[in-house]
C-alpha cells in the first residue's frame, strides 16, 4: 500500500513526494500500521519504493 501511495506522488520532486507521503502516513495510517512499516524499513525495505523510505525516515 506505500508503494502505491509513492506512486501517486511520483510526479512530485523526490523531497516533496518523500514529505507529502510522510504526511499521508501520518495522517491516515493506524499507529500500528506506522509501527509495521519502520519494522519492515529496518529489516532492509525489500521492494520498498525509495520515496516511502524518505519517507520513513523524515517520520522518525
Amino acid at each position: 500500500m506505500a508503494n502505491d501511495i509513492a506512486a501517486h506522488h511520483g510526479h512530485l520532486p523526490s523531497e516533496l513526494a518523500a514529505e507529502a507521503i510522510a504526511g499521508h502516513l501520518g495522517r491516515f495510517w493506524d499507529p500500528r500500521m506506522r509501527t509495521r512499516l519502520y519494522e519492515f524499513v529496518d529489516a532492509g525495505a525489500d521492494g520498498l519504493d525509495p520515496l516511502v523510505v524518505a519517507a520513513v525516515r523524515l517520520m522518525r
